[in-house]
C-alpha cells in the first residue's frame, strides 16, 4: 500500500528540514517497477569489491560451495532490514535522512546519517585505491621504473611510491568529476553496464581453460583442519557478508520512495540482491580457485591477476576498463549520498561540491590500501567494523517503525522544528541511549582484533561477539530502544 502523500512545501515546513530532494515523492511521479529494482541490484552488484568478496573467502580458507553458500546466506539475511526499511520509503515517498527523523528526532537523524556517510567514505577510499592500482598496473608495463622509484612515504604507512602516485591521481580525477558535478558521469556508467559483464564472463572462460575445466577447480578442497576451526572462520565471515549492504539497508528508502507499489520492491530486491550477489560471486569464486592450479598459491585480488597475463595490450585495455568503470562506480555509489549528508549539516554552508570533496578527504585518511591488503583486513577490519556502527541504527529504525509507530508516520510533522519528532531540542535521547548500547558490545572485539589491546585484557566470550558484531549491534539497541520508548505516545494517540 502506499500512503496519499500529504503536500508539503517551504511555506508549512521549516527551512533548515525541507527541499525538494527531501520532500515526499508523490504517488504520481513513482514508476519504479519490480524490474527496475532488480536491475539496480545487478548493477550495483557487478563491481571489483564483489568479487573480491567471494574472493577472500577462498583465501580465508573456504571451498567453492562453502563460499558461495556464506555469500548467499549474508545476501538473504540483509535482504530482510532491506525490505523493511525500503516500506516507509515506498509508503511514504521519504528519504533515509527523513525516516531517520522518526526515530531519532530532526537534528539527531544527522548522527545516523554522518556514520552511513563516513562508511560510504570508506568505501569510496577502497575504490579509488582500486582505479589507481589498475593505472598503476598498467604504467608499470610500459614503465619500468616506476615500480622502483625511492619510497617516499614512512615504513608504516604502507604505501610504495609508485602505487601511491596513480592512487592520488586517480583521487584527483575523482574530485574533478565532483568540480564538473554528477551528470557528467552518466555515459561512465552506461559503459560500466555493458563492460562489466562481458569482462566478469571472459574472466570465468580463461579460468576454466586454463584450470582444465570446473571439475578439478571445484574440486579445491576446504583448509580447515576440522569444523571448530570452520565455524570460527564462518560466524565472522557471515557478518562480513551482511555487512557488505549494511549502508543500503539503512537508506534504501532513497531509492524505494519511487516504487510504485510495495509488491514492486518487495518483489524486484528479492530477486535482484541474493540472486546477482551470489552469481557473480560464483565467478570470483571460480577464478580464485583455479588461481591455486594455475600458479600454485591463491591471488584474491582481480587487478594482482590481471598484472600477471602476458599481454601488455590486454592488461592494458583490461586495467583502463576497470579504472573508467571504478570511476563511474564510486561517483554514483559512494560521493553522491555522503555528501549530501554532510551538506546536510549546514546546508548555509555546505554544499554538494564541498561535501565531494570532504569525502574525498576523509576517504585517503582511511588508509584503503590497507583495508584491502588482505582477505583478514578485508572482512574483520573494514566490513565487520561498520557493520557493527551500522546494525545497531537498523535495529532502532525498525523498532521504532514497525513495532513502536505500526508503521504510522504524520508526514506533515517531520519537516517541522517544533512537531512531534522534535523530542528533547530536536533529539530522541531513548534512540541515542540505544544506539551507545548496541556499539558499546562489540568494541572490545574491534580492540583486539586491530591490536589496540591485547587480546588478554578482554574476556574471550566479550571478544567473541564482534565476530557477530551486526546482529548483536541490530538486537541490543532495537530491544533497549523499545524498552525504554515503551510508555510513549505516538501517532496512534494523536
Amino acid at each position: 500500500m502506499i500512503a496519499d502523500t500529504i503536500e508539503i512545501s517551504s511555506a508549512n515546513a521549516s527551512s533548515s528540514l525541507y527541499s525538494e530532494d527531501l520532500a515526499p515523492v508523490p504517488a504520481s511521479k513513482r514508476s519504479w517497477g519490480t524490474w527496475n529494482y532488480a536491475a539496480l541490484w545487478i548493477s550495483m552488484s557487478l563491481c571489483i569489491p564483489t568479487y573480491m568478496l567471494a574472493s577472500s573467502l577462498i583465501e580465508g580458507g573456504m571451498n567453492w560451495w562453502q563460499a558461495i553458500l556464506t555469500i548467499f546466506l549474508g545476501n538473504t539475511i540483509v535482504l530482510i532490514p532491506m525490505l523493511l526499511n525500503g516500506h516507509a520509503g515506498a509508503k511514504y515517498g521519504i528519504p533515509f535522512p527523513v525516516l531517520a527523523r522518526a526515530s531519532f528526532g530532526v537534528k539527531g537523524a544527522n548522527i545516523p546519517a554522518i556514520l552511513r556517510a563516513i562508511v560510504a567514505c570508506g568505501w569510496f577510499g577502497i575504490q579509488t585505491w582500486i582505479g589507481g592500482f589498475a593505472l598503476y598496473l598498467m604504467l608499470k608495463l610500459w614503465i619500468p621504473g616506476l615500480e622502483t622509484l625511492p619510497r617516499i612515504f614512512p615504513q608504516s604507512f604502507g604505501l610504495e611510491t609508485g602505487p601511491a602516485l596513480t592512487f592520488f591521481f586517480f583521487w584527483a580525477l575523482n574530485m574533478f568529476v565532483v568540480y564538473l558535478g554528477v551528470d557528467s558521469i552518466k555515459k561512465l556508467l552506461v559503459f560500466k553496464a555493458f563492460f562489466l559483464p562481458i569482462a566478469a564472463l571472459a574472466l570465468l572462460a580463461w579460468a576454466i581453460m586454463e584450470g582444465k575445466g570446473l571439475g578439478p577447480i571445484l574440486s579445491t578442497p576446504s583448509k580447515f583442519k576440522d569444523t571448530a576451526s570452520f565455524w570460527k572462520f564462518f560466524f565472522p565471515a557471515l557478518t562480513g557478508m551482511v555487512g557488505f549492504w549494511a549502508t543500503l539497508s539503512l537508506n534504501i528508502p532513497d531509492f524505494t520512495r519511487y516504487a510504485k507499489s510495495q509488491q514492486a520492491q518487495i518483489r524486484g530486491q528479492a530477486f535482484g540482491l541474493p540472486a546477482s550477489m551470489t552469481l557473480f560471486a560464483f565467478i570470483g569464486v571460480v577464478v580464485t580457485s583455479a588461481t591455486v592450479i594455475i600458479y600454485g598459491h591463491t591471488i584474491w585480488d582481480p587487478l594482482v591477476l590481471a598484472g600477471k597475463f602476458s599481454s601488455k595490450f590486454l592488461v592494458s585495455v583490461a586495467m583502463i576498463a576497470v579504472t573508467i568503470s571504478t570511476l563511474a562506480t564510486n561517483i554514483a555509489a559512494n560521493i553522491i549520498s555522503p555528501a549530501n549528508d554532510f551538506a546536510n549539516l549546514a546546508p548555509s554552508r555546505i554544499n554538494f561540491r564541498t561535501g565531494g570533496y570532504i569525502t574525498g578527504v576523509i576517504g585517503i585518511l582511511i588508509f584503503p590500501w590497507k583495508l584491502i591488503a588482505d582477505a583478514n583486513g578485508y572482512i574483520f577490519t573494514w566490513l565487520i567494523a561498520y557493520s557493527s556502527l551500522l546494525g545497531p541504527i537498523g535495529g532502532i529504525m525498525i523498532a521504532d517503525y514497525f513495532f513502536l509507530r505500526k508503521q504510522r508516520l504524520l508526514i506533515s510533522e517531520i519537516y517541522k522544528e517544533q512537531g512531534i519528532y522534535t523530542f528533547n531540542k530536536g533529539y530522541n535521547r531513548f534512540a541515542v541511549i540505544a544506539l551507545i548500547a548496541g556499539i558499546l558490545p562489540n568494541v572490545p572485539g574491534f580492540l583486539t582484533t586491530t591490536r589496540m589491546i591485547s587480546i588478554d585484557a578482554v574476556w574471550p566470550w566479550l571478544s567473541n561477539l564482534y565476530n557477530y558484531a551486526w546482529f548483536v549491534g541490530f538486537l541490543v539497541s532495537g530491544i533497549v530502544y523499545l524498552t525504554l520508548s515503551r510508555n510513549r505516545k505516538t501517532e496512534s494517540n494523536i
